[in-house]
């Protein structure tokens, strides 16, 4: 495992976010939802990919809190523009269980 600086961490930007709205990525290569994630009001609304379909139904994402990266630049997955990255791990049967905050916080709060 490589080693980084306290200076590298800082230059992250974990965010906590809502979902507000959730489709299915028809164009995805593997099954993918489009995620709508409001961050707050000094980062705003963002689009991501995610890969969690094996563990969340479109409804129970909608209002659900998450951790994502927000300071990456875009990147192009087939005809969406994703613009954050939505945190996860791998479980034991190889689905993404998402990285939650454990009790409200407010949008946009940073991790620390």
């Amino acid at each position: 495992m490589q080693s980084i600086s306290w200076q590298d961490f800082e230059k992250v930007e974990l965010r906590v976010g809502r979902i507000i709205s959730v489709d299915v990525f028809k164009e995805a290569r593997k099954p993918a939802y489009i995620l709508q994630v409001d961050f707050g009001e000094e980062v705003g609304i963002k689009k991501s990919s995610a890969q969690i379909t094996g563990l969340y139904t479109l409804e129970e994402l909608v209002g659900k809190l998450v951790v994502g990266v927000v300071n990456f630049p875009e990147k192009q997955i087939g005809p969406l523009m994703s613009q954050c990255l939505i945190t996860g791990f791998h479980d034991e049967d190889g689905e993404i269980s998402l990285c939650v905050p454990d009790r409200n916080v407010p949008l946009g709060a940073k991790l620390c």
